[in-house]
């Protein structure tokens, strides 16, 4: 069994800075290891419509964005699989099956699905697409048979529910589903930046969020309005690192090469920090160092980016041809697990020749 790569991202909306050093980054350097077999990157248009049902063409137009996003990052269509959910029915063959392995009061204890019920104001009126997510999630990882499932800090508990079932459908059945194992971001910063507003959530809907497509002025803009240390008022203040998101990003995206470019009084990270909480250090030169640490990092990323909007339909085509192959390899998974559950009844020879003997008997 090689090593394959399952990850993705919902299609509602650009990708932000959070998904990029929470995942995206990551992606794109495990792509280019030579260390897996095979790396599949989802458009997962089919869960972004369990909360958007009622607006299908946000996601519509935004499979374009989050397409760009990935190929403008790095992501490569030759060395990985870039697909659409939807695309791949068996996906939802698979999570109809799953469903008889998993009880709803387990659904209710997965922590990401609380609070995402939660900060969605469900309550009581929770789709039901939306609340077995977790369920169709597994569907997703286990059709590719994912070794390795690059993830947030909050998708912890849905890869542990994935696990759950390949365990338990493994030990009903046959040896058919592999289980998966999360890969999280060696930077603790990365696992989830909060937004420039100093909310612990980057959110498109809370306007809190660096594009990757965004322009330099307009991540120069937002990085100048970030939230700092509100007890940091005069220069001279001693300075709190603790919910200060201008010091959260210098840990994600920071490195020593960038002190000796654009802030040379200091050598690294620790005597910038050391600084700012004995006081001295004033806000804004700490927020234009962070501005052009991303301006560094998102430059390419907008290059390349503009390059790719010249030819859409050659981006459709791709995300096509990915689809195709997705496709195969999600059937060659659903082939086995019915074979496995014993519902593959025509290709069942033996199932076949066993009744025909047994119903020949009664005849004569």
């Amino acid at each position: 069994m090689g090593k394959i790569i399952l990850t993705g991202d919902r299609p509602t909306g650009r990708l932000h800075v959070g998904h990029y050093v929470g995942s995206l980054r990551r992606r794109v350097e495990l792509q280019n290891s030579g260390e897996f077999d095979k790396t599949f990157i989802m458009i997962a248009d089919a869960q972004a419509l369990t909360d958007n049902f009622d607006n299908p063409e946000k996601v519509r137009q935004n499979i374009i964005e989050v397409a760009l996003d990935y190929l403008s990052a790095g992501l490569d269509p030759v060395k990985s699989t870039l697909f659409i959910q939807s695309q791949i029915s068996e996906l939802t063959e698979l999570t109809f099956f799953y469903s008889n392995l998993v009880t709803v009061s387990r659904l209710q204890r997965n922590p990401t699905v609380k609070s995402e019920i939660k900060m969605r104001n469900f309550e009581t009126s929770i789709p039901v697409g939306f609340f077995t997510y977790p369920i169709s999630q597994a569907a997703d990882i286990t059709a590719f048979k994912a070794t390795t499932v690059p993830a947030g800090e909050d998708q912890l508990p849905m890869i542990e529910q994935t696990r759950e079932i390949v365990r338990k459908f493994n030990s009903i059945y046959d040896e058919v589903l592999v289980e998966p194992e999360a890969l999280l971001p060696e930077n603790e910063a990365c696992m989830r930046l909060p937004g420039t507003d100093g909310k612990q959530k980057m959110s498109k809907s809370l306007g809190n969020c660096i594009y990757l497509s965004d322009s330099e002025k307009d991540v120069k803009q937002k990085v100048m309005s970030m939230y700092t240390d509100p007890t940091h008022i005069q220069v001279s203040d001693p300075g709190h690192l603790e919910g200060n998101s201008v010091f959260t990003y210098l840990d994600a995206f920071s490195k020593p090469e960038h002190f000796e470019e654009y802030l040379p009084d200091y050598h690294n990270l620790d005597e910038l920090k050391e600084h700012y909480t004995r006081g001295g250090l004033g806000d804004m030169k700490v927020k234009k160092f962070l501005n052009n640490v991303l301006q560094e990092e998102l430059a390419p990323i907008r290059a390349r980016r503009a390059e790719f909007e010249k030819d859409i339909p050659a981006v459709y085509e791709m995300l096509k041809k990915g689809s195709d192959v997705a496709r195969e390899t999600a059937a060659q998974t659903l082939s086995e697990v019915k074979r496995a559950m014993q519902i593959n009844y025509f290709d069942d020879a033996e199932l076949i020749r066993a009744q025909a003997e047994k119903y020949s008997g009664i005849m004569e």
